[in-house]
């Protein structure tokens, strides 16, 4: 028998409230069984993590029991085909382009009113924009800004073309706080603007 100090042993591993993931065996409480009487070992305690998991939380994953790292992502795109006034320049100065319409916004990262996403965690990051002009003969230049700064730029600039984009993607690590946005920095935007969306999500954090 094993007696009332070592009858936990015989309890289902979700009855004590364990992830089947978890495996303990206590100092002097292991067991083996040899023929009909059980034996009791001496043993050490050991952790079995989850695959892609790590024990103390290191890159692997959360520390069991902790939360994982949350999930960031945004999309938004804009409702309105034509430009609203005073939202983006039409004489080349620098203006900001926002969207209106949000479609996901895991993490509250995104902005709406400002047309910003703002970084929630420290992580690695990925940014895509699709900008359109329509019927603009216009050159149109625009530019993803981290903080105050052009990380990088795209242009759609043939006159031949009555529906060009201006489009892009990049991978760029933030801390939390760091803003990213997109910047009208040559021509405008009129008719183009149902076609145009700003997009990015978390692929690990560091």
């Amino acid at each position: 028998m094993l007696g009332e100090k070592h009858s936990w042993l015989s309890t289902p591993l979700h009855r004590l409230g364990l992830p089947l993931a978890l495996v303990l065996v206590a100092l002097g409480t292991g067991w083996a069984q040899e023929g009909s009487e059980p034996v009791l070992l001496e043993g050490e305690c050991l952790v079995v993590c989850e695959p892609g998991r790590a024990a103390a939380g290191g890159p692997g994953g959360a520390a069991l029991g902790e939360a994982p790292p949350g999930r960031v992502a945004f999309a938004a795109v804009r409702s309105h085909h034509h430009e609203p006034a005073g939202e983006t320049s039409n004489n080349g100065t620098t203006g900001a382009i926002y969207f209106d319409q949000v479609l996901v916004n895991e993490g509250g990262g995104f902005d709406r009113t400002s047309g910003s996403f703002v970084a929630p965690v420290r992580g690695v990051y990925s940014f895509r924009f699709h900008v359109v002009k329509v019927y603009n003969r216009q050159t149109v230049q625009v530019s993803l800004m981290l903080n105050t700064w052009p990380v990088i730029s795209a242009f759609a600039n043939d006159p031949d073309v009555t529906r060009e984009a201006a489009t892009s993607s990049v991978l760029l690590p933030l801390d939390p706080g760091d803003r990213v946005s997109l910047r009208l920095r040559r021509g405008n935007l009129l008719g183009g603007w149902k076609y145009s969306s700003f997009s990015g999500f978390l692929i690990f954090p560091l």
